[in-house]
């Protein structure tokens, strides 16, 4: 259905905001220096108001928090200096998030606080932490916990009214996805790249210089060793930041002549300088390279059955329950003789996941084990059973075949057709809102 395309390109949307989270809860507590500091910030007035955009205030807290928590995400050193100098780009940042919710309130598109609680308590549940935990150990390092609530409410709203924006243009249509097949068929055998992007905005030349020198910031980190996600989540200005900054494989002809002579000198897992672009500027990091419409890959269509734990597992002292359902993987792999014998013990097993993971391209697996154990396991024999924290996996694969993936599937059409959709809906109502604004700078 139209309304839930969107949707699946921005399923993702929570993952680079996570993992920005996950980060900081490993950040050692913060030193007396630092609670001296925020103390001071707090005396010198952090409820001054530094911008009103349409009648709503952004104060030097706003900033301080953000500019801390982007610190604390990339590994800056939170010294007065340093955070000064992310100012102007922090301010810019905020600003353009107070418009898209404005437009989204405009919209009568709500964001519930369930919703966002219901988020940050996946976060807390990934990283084993009691409910409230996350907002404590944001709050120990200096930022208060509403940063990153705001940071939620505005990208799912955001997310929505870009959902209205593709829904008014209707499904992609018959001829769009024979222009992007004949678009790629005519470039097999070129290059394609796996890129991700961070934005930066820059509405007017007396910008410029302030945004290249954040934008210099920005790569001496990168290249330093910070997580490009986490990053891009947090101040990439483009709608990839919602999944991390991740372009995915795109063509030549879809990159900026400027972006392309830069990526086609890159070495896999560079980060480039500042480039400059329609609207701002863009760093971007290669993942991968490869020739379109020539990638051969080995899908593997695996069966696989859960058998859950009670409790999670103990490694040193397993339950009597665990046992027995090791004991039951045993039987299991002695047992089955095919794809269906498997699917019907994970039926049995009252499980809500799928038997079935869908096809799996062995060489993208990230896992070495599982990509060693799913090469090597003879088609039709059930797998040892294999223990994890919250049951036992029985892995069975059906077939193994060598296929040319280059030639993207109808879905694979979909998704990117919908995703550059998003991003020039994104870029366009963004600079139209920022010329329709009343935005008053005080400092």
């Amino acid at each position: 259905m139209l309304a839930s395309i969107p949707t699946c390109r921005l399923r993702d949307m929570f993952a680079s905001l996570a993992l920005a989270a996950s980060l900081l809860l490993g950040a050692s507590q913060p030193s007396q220096a630092q609670g001296t500091t925020t103390t001071a910030h707090a005396l010198r007035g952090d409820n001054m108001i530094v911008a009103v955009v349409n009648n709503d205030p952004i104060t030097r807290a706003d900033v301080d928090n953000r500019r801390r928590l982007f610190a604390l995400s990339t590994g800056l050193p939170t010294t007065a200096d340093v955070l000064d100098r992310l100012n102007s780009q922090i301010l810019r940042t905020l600003i353009d998030e107070h418009l898209r919710l404005q437009e989204a309130e405009r919209r009568h598109i709500q964001v519930q606080d369930k919703e966002i609680a219901a988020a940050i308590g996946d976060v807390e549940k990934s990283n084993n932490m009691p409910l409230g935990g996350l907002a404590k150990r944001l709050a120990a390092a200096g930022v208060e916990p509403r940063t990153l609530i705001d940071q939620f409410r505005a990208q799912i709203a955001w997310s929505r009214v870009l959902r209205q924006e593709i829904a008014e243009k209707g499904e992609p249509t018959a001829a769009d996805f024979a222009d992007q097949e004949a678009q790629i068929k005519a470039q097999t055998g070129q290059p394609e790249f796996n890129l991700s992007e961070i934005f930066t905005s820059v509405s007017s030349p007396a910008q410029d210089a302030e945004a290249l020198h954040f934008n210099d910031t920005i790569i001496q980190q990168l290249r330093n060793g910070a997580p490009f996600p986490v990053v891009a989540a947090q101040f990439s200005q483009s709608q990839t930041a919602l999944e991390g900054g991740q372009l995915g494989w795109v063509q030549p002809n879809q990159l900026d002549p400027a972006v392309l002579r830069v990526v086609q000198e890159m070495p896999v897992g560079a980060v480039s300088n500042p480039i400059k672009v329609a609207g701002g500027y863009l760093i971007v990091t290669l993942r991968a390279k490869r020739e379109i419409g020539r990638q051969m890959l080995t899908i593997v269509n695996l069966r696989q059955a859960f058998l859950p734990f009670t409790q999670t597992l103990n490694p040193q002292a397993p339950t009597e329950q665990q046992l027995a359902q090791l004991a039951a993987g045993h039987r299991l792999q002695q047992s089955a003789q095919n794809c269906g014998a498997i699917e019907a013990a994970n039926a049995a097993a009252g499980n809500v996941q799928p038997s079935n993971p869908g096809p799996v391209r062995l060489e993208e697996l990230s896992n070495p084990p599982m990509r060693q154990l799913l090469t090597q396991l003879q088609i039709g024999h059930a797998s040892d059973p294999l223990p994890s924290p919250s049951g036992i996996v029985v892995i069975m694969v059906c077939s193994r075949e060598t296929q040319n993936v280059g030639i993207p599937s109808h879905a694979e059409l979909m998704d990117k057709i919908i995703a550059e959709r998003i991003d020039l809906a994104s870029r366009q109502l963004t600079r139209d809102l920022q010329r329709r604004a009343l935005i008053d700078l005080r400092g």
